[in-house]
């Protein structure tokens, strides 16, 4: 009957983790996380339309500055 309410108290305690640990676990989640949200937004990117690339500006400055 003892060993019944020690496991029970044992269960309804936090398990200690060490810290090294708590950091793995907080990285694994933000990794899974980050994993997440870029298959959403690729599956957006994928929706979207292809905007036109800007192109070079011609570089005019000698023609403003009166050139040689």
């Amino acid at each position: 009957m003892a060993e019944s309410t020690n496991h029970e108290t044992e269960a309804s305690e936090p398990k200690k983790v060490s810290l090294a640990d708590a950091v793995r676990n907080k990285l694994a989640q933000k990794k899974q996380a980050q994993s997440n949200d870029s298959n959403i937004r690729s599956k957006d990117n994928a929706a979207k339309k292809v905007a036109s690339q800007m192109t070079k500006k011609v570089n005019n400055q000698r023609r403003r500055t009166g050139g040689s």
